[in-house]
């Protein structure tokens, strides 16, 4: 939490946030979730909360009324500039309110690793959670995913603990915390059809029960139907669970078009309006539906209006094939394996030791594993949310689409702290210093945690060549330049361009965009414009930055001379004498 609070006003507005703020003020002013339905609106109506006691001038003269136009990006940029540099100052406060959140998370990591491998695994777990490079970057800002990620595995042990002791009360209370889960973000959606499996796996492999003695076994018998009984009992419990997660779901969004019959709604991806060319357009007009004239026209829809809406829109994304980088390709649509390969760069190395360990003494050790019921309900929701995102292949950006997963894989991951209590003294030994390596590899970069890369791609000053996106550059190291120029007064910046649509000129940083060729000159250039799909701004890779502001922008100060040689090995013409500096 030290960390955590300690950035929070060290990092200018990321990318998204300024739409979440205003999305979240929009939510208590007007009682709907239009803006920014693509998410649930917990974690940014929790942001806004004491945004709202600040009273801060607000613009809604472009909310629209169709949310398939993205209104939310159109109202953060009015309110910005209504607010102007206090506008910084309004986003701390919103980043503030969700800090609890990962209190949640990481309460949870604990005390589960506890209970299956012992005190020191939950401790390892613990650790994992707390110096994540992409949990800290993450659990700072007012974006969903880690909420999602905290809420989810506190759905998923408050789920086990029902599992381990069914009762009506703590069926109701896995109920709340399953809805409170889908109210971060849609990636929850699966737990609807995830739990009931689960519980059925975790009854059939549980102990047997005893069967039926002879006709005459009164006791037997007995007993039988007070199996059966309690297999009736624990299924309606469950029905409980589904039933108060959907009303749960339903009262975050204040029941906002709940239960609207199917065919009224109007959609546009295909997968819910039907194939049709005009979705492809970049500008999405709804008033489709396919199953409009089927039987399920009738139906009434269990879930809030924005909610559905929000998935339709996302899969409108995903279906029009966005433009997505991965090594230095731009293509259009994503790879699926995108997800895996991130992983691999941006988890630590001593993470991934960690894990390495864990699967062997998984498989070849005595005492490391819990039940395999357990290690069930540890690695199906880490696999589903895997899978899930990875199939997605219209568009691949954000590697934080992966976050929800990462709690369940910290605490398979810590049991190798088993070691500890087995006496196995080398494995104890590598575990630690795989830990070491983890956390102190993510310190040193602190507090530039959103654009950790591992020692593979040579850490983040090599991670660009690699992924952009929120991966390394999400606007967030303005407030860094601007406290570098300030040290450096005989500095006047001729060109700035950032991948933010928050305005540099908000925080004082008014200056024209680079030229489109080499000319000498002071420029700030940051890491996604570097390699962007234009190439606009990559001739700027032919020169050597004099300093970094975080690591997603760079400052480069170019002369005469080194333009002019850059122009020639771009064939261009050279610089006449008086067009130096």
């Amino acid at each position: 939490m030290g960390l955590l609070a300690c950035s929070v006003r060290q990092h200018s507005p990321t990318d998204m946030e300024m739409a979440h703020l205003a999305a979240g003020i929009s939510h208590w002013r007007f009682g709907d979730c239009r803006l920014l339905c693509v998410n649930p609106p917990l974690v940014r109506a929790l942001a806004a909360l004491p945004v709202l006691l600040m009273e801060p001038k607000t613009d809604w003269g472009r909310v629209s009324p169709f949310p398939e136009r993205r209104p939310e990006f159109d109202v953060a940029q009015d309110f910005v500039l209504a607010n102007g540099q206090r506008s910084v100052e309004l986003l701390a406060a919103a980043r503030w309110a969700c800090l609890p959140l990962s209190i949640i998370g990481a309460s949870v990591v604990f005390f589960w690793a506890r209970e299956l491998y012992g005190r020191a695994a939950g401790v390892l777990a613990l650790g994992l959670w707390c110096f994540s490079p992409t949990m800290m970057a993450h659990a700072q800002l007012i974006t969903p995913d880690a909420g999602a990620a905290a809420l989810g595995v506190a759905a998923a042990y408050v789920f086990r603990r029902w599992l381990k002791q069914p009762g009506w009360g703590r069926a109701c209370w896995a109920g709340v915390v399953l809805g409170l889960a889908q109210l971060t973000k849609t990636t929850w959606i699966v737990l609807f059809g995830l739990w009931p499996l689960l519980w059925i796996a975790w009854n059939c492999t549980g102990p047997k029960s005893k069967r039926a003695g002879p006709t005459g076994d009164q006791k037997a018998e007995g007993e039988n139907r007070e199996v059966e009984r309690g297999c009736v009992r624990q299924a309606g419990q469950m029905a409980i669970i589904l039933f108060l997660g959907l009303y749960v779901l339903n009262l975050g969004y204040v029941f906002e078009g709940s239960f609207q019959e199917l065919g009224d709604y109007r959609f546009v991806s295909e997968m819910l309006a039907g194939p049709n060319d005009e979705s492809q357009r970049p500008d999405p007009s709804p008033g489709r539906n396919r199953f409009q004239g089927t039987l399920l026209a009738r139906l009434p829809v269990p879930l809030p209006k924005h909610y559905l809406l929000g998935i339709d829109l996302q899969e409108w994304d995903f279906e029009r094939r966005l433009w997505s980088f991965l090594r230095g390709e731009w293509r259009k649509g994503g790879w699926w394996y995108y997800y895996l390969y991130a992983l691999a760069i941006k988890v630590p190395l001593g993470t991934w030791i960690l894990v390495l360990l864990a699967l062997l003494v998984g498989l070849f050790g005595q005492g490391y594993s819990a039940s395999r019921r357990d290690e069930l309900l540890l690695l199906a929701p880490l696999a589903v949310v895997l899978i899930l995102v990875s199939s997605q292949t219209g568009f691949a950006h954000h590697m934080r689409y992966v976050l929800p997963s990462f709690p369940f894989a910290f605490i398979w991951v810590s049991k190798v702290a088993r070691a500890v209590d087995l006496e196995h003294a080398k494995i104890a030994l590598l575990a630690a210093a795989a830990t070491a390596w983890s956390v102190g590899s993510s310190l040193y970069i602190y507090p530039h945690s959103l654009s950790y890369f591992n020692e593979l791609v040579g850490g983040p000053t090599g991670g660009h060549a690699h992924l952009l996106g929120s991966n390394i550059d999400w606007g967030q190291d303005l407030l860094y330049l601007k406290r570098w120029l300030k040290k450096h007064p005989d500095v006047r910046l001729d060109g700035l361009v950032s991948h933010n649509r928050y305005r540099p000129a908000c925080l004082g940083l008014d200056c024209p965009m680079p030229p489109k060729d080499p000319r000498p000159g002071w420029y700030a250039v940051s890491v996604n414009n570097l390699r962007s799909r234009s190439r606009a701004y990559e001739y700027f890779l032919n020169f050597t930055p004099v300093a970094m502001a975080g690591y997603s922008i760079y400052v480069y100060h170019i002369t005469s001379g080194e333009a002019n040689r850059a122009r020639r090995e771009l064939g261009l013409p050279e610089l006449a004498a008086r067009e130096g500096r």
